[in-house]
């Protein structure tokens, strides 16, 4: 703050102070409060603008709140209330207002006289113009605050103005104490009021506020000024005061000009937006609606009658169920409330043509106040085009499956026929020889036919391990045992060029698996591993345990969290493309020469796998070799597996006279079948089908043993075997089964007194198999 402003609040706080020592012109009143009368001298009427003879006289107590400001009057009245009711002293400052619309500050201050009761009987007083002190007051916080503020003093009828200062620098001129108003006039703009309008005898129009340009005389620069003040009367003498300041207000103009500005710009944005949400509303293709919370269409765009054909204004204070398609109706009733209550939602609906079908429409819609904005678009024809694209995708699966079926079947037909060429072709020639009496050397053809059926055998193990039809008997088996047991046959079948090598983990669970089944899939594996390998090679066989968690398992696999057993056999051959890996489980897929393979060993072994709970992964490179991990649940269990390095060489054991029942729906199988067991020395009673045994089962001759086949017509052998039971208690029950869906697991197939043997079987199994099951040493 400069010296120049302190001297200007130096004079300020004088002149308060003279007005606070000149507070010793007071006037006074005297209220009757018995009588509700009002009496008051002179200088009272002058400042509440009264008459002086008639407050002299005495008027109404009304007349003390008349000229109080409607702003201060309740506070006012509530304290007189008070002296009323017995407070002894009164102190308010308030307003009274005059006949010209202005006002005055005043200060009352009284107290209540009191009768012997100690009833209030008169309540007196005196009142002070503070006017001037407030203002000067008001001055004084002003410039405090802003610090830019000059002062002016104007007396009506006068040419000049007293001015401070700060106000000489605000208007660019030589700081003076009096200047001419014609001279601050002239530095207005032209097209701003005067400061003081001297052709006016109150010179200001009774004007308190005003803001005028002027351009400044000694920098020339235009400013923005304010002026703000009020007019205060002279009691004394005649004539009126303007007390005013005035301060620079050229940045605030400038930020209002760029507001207005920004809102111009922000109000022509508005315009174009609108404008633009105009055009899009008229012209876009898709729906968009407005619809109030009671359901019923508030506006629509034209576009509804392009895509439904109904012009807008006919949809317009429609209800919007009306609208839906009838099938959907009540399904949409509920989806609508939950659009009509909830912020955002998508959902499709169908709606109706005016043509009377079905268009398909995807909402978009959001909720603000009462009303819910939506955005739609025709699906129709998508939809469409998505179910036709399905059918066709449909229709190359079929079709896809049709060819795998095809592929299988020729697969099938070429090895079959191979075979079953060895078999009738050697069968035909022990025929001639028979006839023609020469019987040496048929053994050389004998064996020959076995040989095939033996092939055939096992394409069809190997087409029910790929299908997960065989039947598994499940147990806790030693891998490490029983790869230990097959190493001497591995060296064998890989010959002198592979090098060999086993690693077999200590603490290697047991599996639960098929021990056969087992077998021959590790077999395949070194077969293909060795075959992958033509100039040699070297093959690993490991296995370890695996805890396989969520984060382990690959989306498209069937394993499921758990701990297992891993059997990887790896090679250092010629590898796999990754086109190749993705066919290597597939019926039939081979890469060796025709003739060479059937295609079937990978697939058998991932059936095999799949249906014992537990999957086959593939690792390889081309060129880098391949690995492949055969996964089989684990077990904890301790026992002993019962693997044999030789199958033992069997005397076919006789029977004693026992009677046995065979269920048998193919007469070949079931006449070879009744003729062996007669040959050993068993009474035989036949039957075809469940209908043909079952009176035989309820009826009361002896029956020892049922043998029966899985896959009978009507009621399964299964189910059969429970009819028995329940005839029969302690009846032993044999299944034979080529192909059993329901027979998969032995372990959940069988109940105990019951045994199972897989077609085909050498007479030999079939004979050793009833003498066990009838001496009681088989084990279900």
């Amino acid at each position: 703050m400069d010296s120049g402003l302190n001297a200007e609040l130096d004079l300020a706080r004088q002149r308060l102070k003279l007005m606070i020592d000149a507070a010793g012109a007071t006037c006074g009143w005297e209220w009757d409060i018995p009588a509700k009368r009002l009496t008051a001298d002179a200088r009272f009427a002058a400042i509440t603008n009264q008459d002086p003879l008639v407050l002299a006289q005495g008027v109404s107590t009304e007349h003390f709140f008349n000229a109080i400001h409607p702003d201060d009057l309740k506070r006012v009245k509530l304290a007189v209330a008070g002296i009323l009711g017995g407070s002894a002293l009164f102190s308010r400052e308030y307003r009274l207002l005059r006949d010209d619309g202005g006002f005055r500050w005043v200060h009352a201050s009284g107290r209540a006289l009191y009768d012997d009761n100690d009833e209030p009987v008169k309540f007196i007083g005196m009142l002070v113009d503070i006017t001037e002190q407030k203002r000067t007051q008001e001055r004084l916080r002003i410039a405090q605050v802003a610090g830019g503020i000059g002062t002016f003093e104007y007396v009506s009828g006068y040419g000049t103005i007293n001015v401070s200062e700060q106000f000489c620098r605000l208007f660019g001129l030589h700081p003076a104490k009096v200047l001419p108003v014609r001279t601050l006039n002239l530095l207005i703009h032209p097209d701003d009021n005067p400061i003081i309008n001297l052709q006016n005898p109150n010179g200001f129009q009774d004007e308190s506020n005003a803001e005028f340009r002027i351009t400044r005389p000694d920098d020339g620069a235009e400013r923005w000024l304010a002026r703000r003040g009020e007019y205060v009367d002279d009691i004394e003498a005649e004539g009126r005061r303007y007390i005013g300041v005035i301060f620079d207000v050229t940045d605030a103009k400038r930020t209002q000009q760029r507001l207005r500005e920004a809102n111009q710009a922000l109000a022509e944005r508005a315009r174009e937006s609108i404008q633009e949400r105009n055009r899009v509303w008229q012209n876009s293709r898709d729906l968009l609606v407005v619809i109030g919370t009671d359901g019923v269409f508030r506006d629509v765009n034209p576009a509804w009658s392009t895509i439904l054909g109904t012009e807008p204004q006919a949809v317009i204070g429609s209800r919007v169920l009306d609208a839906v398609w009838p099938e959907d109706r009540d399904q949409i009733r509920a989806l609508l409330k939950d659009v009509i209550e909830n912020l955002h939602s998508d959902l499709e609906i169908r709606l109706t043509h005016r043509d009377g079908t079905p268009r398909t429409i995807s909402w978009t819609t959001s909720h603000e106040g009462d009303v819910v904005y939506a955005y739609g678009r025709d699906v129709t024809i998508e939809k469409e085009q998505r179910a036709a694209l399905q059918e066709t995708e449909a229709q190359l699966r079929q079709a896809q499956k049709m060819e795998a079926v095809g592929q299988l079947t020729g697969g099938i037909a070429h090895d079959f026929n191979n075979m079953l060429t060895g078999v009738i072709g050697a069968l035909s020639v022990i025929r001639r020889r028979i006839a023609a009496g020469r019987l040496d050397e048929l053994d050389k053809f004998i064996d020959a036919a076995t040989s095939s059926a033996e092939r055939a055998a096992a394409l069809t193990h190997r087409l029910l391990a790929f299908s997960r039809r065989q039947s598994l008997d499940r147990q806790s088996l030693d891998v490490k045992q029983l790869v230990s047991s097959m190493e001497d046959l591995f060296r064998r079948t890989l010959g002198e060029q592979v090098e060999l090598m086993i690693n077999i983990a200590a603490d290697t669970w047991k599996a639960v698996t098929d021990p056969n089944q087992l077998e021959s899939a590790i077999l395949n594996l070194v077969i293909n591993a060795r075959d992958a390998m033509p100039e040699g090679g070297k093959l690993t066989i490991e296995t370890t345990n695996a805890a396989l968690g969520e984060a382990d398992l690959a989306q498209k696999e069937s394993l499921q969290p758990g701990n297992y057993v891993v059997i990887a056999v790896s090679d250092t051959g010629i590898g796999m493309s990754q086109a190749t890996i993705d066919k290597a489980f597939d019926p039939f897929f081979t890469t060796k020469p025709i003739g060479q393979g059937t295609g079937l060993g990978l697939s058998m072994i991932y059936g095999f796998a799949q249906q014992s709970g537990g999957h086959v992964r593939i690792y390889s490179e081309t060129g880098l070799g391949t690995t492949v991990k055969l996964y089989l649940p684990g077990s904890h269990e301790d026992v002993a597996a019962a693997i044999l390095d030789e199958d033992p060489v069997y005397v076919p054991p006789r029977g004693e006279g026992e009677k046995v029942l065979v269920v048998e729906d193919d007469a070949s199988v079931r006449m070879l079948v009744v003729d062996v067991l007669k040959d050993l020395g068993y009474q035989v009673i036949e039957a075809v089908d469940s209908n043909q045994a079952i009176p035989l089962l309820e009826g009361k001759e002896r029956i020892d043993l049922m043998i029966s086949d899985v896959g009978l017509p009507g009621l399964n052998g299964r189910q059969l075997a429970e009819i028995a039971l329940s005839n029969r208690p302690k009846l032993k029950v044999l299944f034979i089964t080529g192909y059993a869906a329901t027979a998969a697991s032995r372990g959940d197939f069988l109940a105990p007194g019951m045994e199972m043997i897989t077609k085909p079987f050498a007479i030999d199994d079939l004979a050793q198999k009833v003498r066990e099951i009838l001496t009681g040493q088989a084990e279900a």
